[in-house]
C-alpha cells in the first residue's frame, strides 16, 4: 500500500479548517444568501454574518470592526495598502513616495514600482544575512518623509521576523506611516497592530484555514487611503463592490481560531521544525539552514542543500509523496533565484538550492518522520545525478 503523501507546504496555502467550513456554508444556501447592502430579511441576515465576521477579525488583531476592509486576498491588501496611501498623499498635493524591504512578497514590491513609475519615489530598505531591515536605512527613508513603510512581519520565504515594534515607533516618530504585511504572522505569532504600532495590516485567509479569494486590510482610523476600484459606498468607498459574505464569514472564523490557538500551535510547530532540521542536517552536515540566526516564525524551514538544484529536488520530493515549496509558491517557475535570497545576500548558484518546508495545523511527527527519511534520499540522488550530467 503506497504512503500517504505528506503535506509540508502551509506557507503557500492551507486546507479548509472544518470549523471553518461549517461557519460559512450558511451563507452559501437559502437563509443566508442575501446582498448585505439589501434592506429586506435576507440582506439583514446576511449583513449581520458580515458584521460578526468583521468583528472576530478586528478581535484577532486588536483592532476596531470599522477599521477591517475586506479585500480578495493578501495580494489586494498590500496593494490597497501602499497604493491607496500614495493615492491619497498626492491628492493632499504631496509627493509620493514608497519605502518597503528589499524581501517583501511581491505585492508589495510590485506596488511600490508602480508609485515609481507614477511619478513617486520608491525606496528599496536593504536587509541582512538573515532577512531583518537594515534600521539605519529606514531611518534615512525617514527623513525624506515617506507616505508609507511596508515591512512585513514574518518573511514568506524565510520565516525571518522583523523588528516590527521598533519599526512602527519610529515611523510613529517620524509621522509615516507604517504597513505591515502579517499573511504569515498570524496564528503562528501574538499580532496586535498597537503593539506594532502599525497603521496598516493585511491578512489573508487561505494561510490560516479558510478558503483562497479572501483577505483584509486592517486600517487604523486616522490612516489616510484612497480607493483604487470605485463603485458602491460599501466598506466606506475604500473596497466597494458587494462583499464575500461567505469568505468573509471564514476569515472572521478562521482568523478567531488562529488567535486562540496561537501560543499551543506554535510552540508544536517549533518543535516539529526544529526535529525536521536536526534530522535533515545529521544526515546532510553541509545542507544551510537560511535565517537561522535571526529570530524565525516556527513553522517555516528552509534550506539550500549545495549541488542541489531546487527545482529537482522538488520534484523528486513528489514522487515521494512530500510535498514541499521552492521558497516561494507565488513565483514558481521563475528561472531567477528568489529576490529575498539574493537580498540576503545569497550566491545564485546556492539560491537555486533551496527548498521551503512549511508546518501547519495538519502537520504530524510522521509527517516529520517520512520527510526526515526521504529528504536526505532525494537530495544524494539529485546530487548524484547532477554529477552524471556535469560529467556527460
Amino acid at each position: 500500500m503506497p504512503l500517504a503523501p505528506v503535506y509540508l507546504d502551509h506557507a503557500a496555502t492551507t486546507p479548509v479548517r472544518p470549523e471553518v467550513l461549517e461557519a460559512m456554508l450558511p451563507f452559501l444556501g437559502p437563509a443566508a444568501f442575501g446582498n448585505p447592502s439589501s434592506a429586506h430579511r435576507f440582506g439583514r441576515t446576511a449583513r449581520a454574518g458580515l458584521e460578526e465576521a468583521r468583528r472576530r477579525v478586528a478581535a484577532a488583531v486588536g483592532a476596531a470592526p470599522s477599521q477591517v476592509v475586506f479585500t480578495s486576498g493578501g495580494t489586494e491588501a498590500d496593494n490597497l495598502a501602499v497604493l491607496g496611501t500614495a493615492l491619497a498623499v498626492r491628492a493632499a498635493g504631496r509627493p509620493m513616495h514608497a519605502a518597503v524591504g528589499a524581501s517583501e512578497h511581491k505585492a508589495v514590491l510590485a506596488a511600490a514600482h508602480v508609485v515609481a513609475r507614477m511619478g513617486g519615489t520608491e525606496t528599496i530598505l536593504p536587509v541582512d544575512a538573515n532577512g531583518i531591515v537594515d534600521l539605519d536605512a529606514l531611518d534615512a527613508a525617514l527623513a525624506d518623509a515617506p507616505a508609507v513603510v511596508s515591512v512585513m512581519w514574518v518573511n514568506n520565504e524565510v520565516g525571518t521576523i522583523q523588528p516590527v515594534e521598533e519599526i512602527g515607533r519610529r515611523c510613529q516618530t517620524a509621522g509615516a506611516l507604517f504597513h505591515t504585511d502579517a499573511v504569515q504572522a498570524l496564528g503562528k505569532l501574538p499580532v496586535s497592530m498597537e503593539a506594532a504600532g502599525a497603521s496598516l495590516l493585511t491578512i489573508s485567509g487561505h494561510k490560516l484555514g479558510a478558503p483562497k479569494g479572501i483577505g483584509a486590510l486592517i486600517v487604523r482610523s486616522g490612516a489616510a487611503v484612497e480607493a483604487m476600484i470605485h463603485g458602491g459606498s460599501q466598506q466606506a468607498g475604500l473596497r466597494p463592490g458587494t462583499e464575500n459574505v461567505a469568505g468573509a464569514v471564514a476569515l472572521g472564523r478562521a482568523a478567531e481560531l488562529a488567535a486562540a490557538e496561537q501560543a499551543t500551535h506554535a510552540a508544536r510547530l517549533g518543535a516539529l521544525r526544529d526535529e525536521l532540521a536536526a534530522r535533515i542536517r545529521r544526515a546532510i552536515p553541509d545542507a544551510m539552514w537560511l535565517a537561522e540566526e535571526g529570530p524565525r516564525a516556527p513553522h517555516v524551514l528552509s534550506l539550500a542543500v549545495p549541488g542541489a538544484d531546487a527545482e529537482a529536488m522538488l520534484m523528486h520530493l513528489d514522487l515521494q509523496g512530500v510535498a514541499a515549496s521552492g521558497g516561494s509558491a507565488c513565483t514558481t517557475g521563475a528561472a531567477e533565484p528568489s529576490h529575498v535570497l539574493t537580498a540576503m545576500g545569497m550566491p545564485r548558484e546556492l539560491a537555486l538550492c533551496t527548498v521551503r518546508f512549511s508546518m501547519g495545523r495538519e502537520t504530524t511527527q510522521a509527517d516529520v518522520d517520512r520527510a526526515a527519511e526521504v529528504v536526505p534520499a532525494v537530495a544524494a540522488k539529485v546530487r548524484a545525478l547532477a554529477g552524471v550530467l556535469g560529467r556527460a
